[in-house]
């Protein structure tokens, strides 16, 4: 795994990973919701579709938009197992550990905090 910081200003040195920001209704859903709960739905979502060892329609199981968690996803490279390996350092063929699931949690949590500061 990637030191945070790290990660973060290599992330802002990408023009694909900078073009990511919450639209309206994501924002008003994070707002409302709060960010425990959107991270609680983003750690559901990194069990279900990225954890298992060769999860189901690898490179194309994060949306694109309709939930504040998809979109950070994608600015955070947490999108698909390709990207955990390229960005994160986490390699693909094996479950993700727990502590992974949370530190990707953690990287996610730290965008949307900067979203709602923005």
């Amino acid at each position: 795994m990637r030191d945070v910081d790290e990660l973060f200003t290599a992330l802002a040195r990408s023009r694909f990973r900078r073009r990511f920001r919450l639209g309206g209704r994501e924002r008003a859903y994070l707002e409302s919701r709060g960010v425990e709960t959107v991270c609680a739905h983003a750690r559901d979502f990194i069990q279900q579709r990225l954890a298992p060892a060769s999860p189901a329609n690898d490179g194309r199981q994060t949306p694109m938009r309709n939930h504040p968690a998809f979109i950070a996803q994608h600015a955070t490279a947490t999108c698909c197992r390709g990207c955990l390996s390229k960005w994160h350092g986490i390699e693909t063929g094996r479950p993700l550990s727990e502590k992974e699931v949370e530190y990707l949690v953690g990287v996610i949590r730290r965008w949307l905090l900067h979203g709602l500061e923005g």
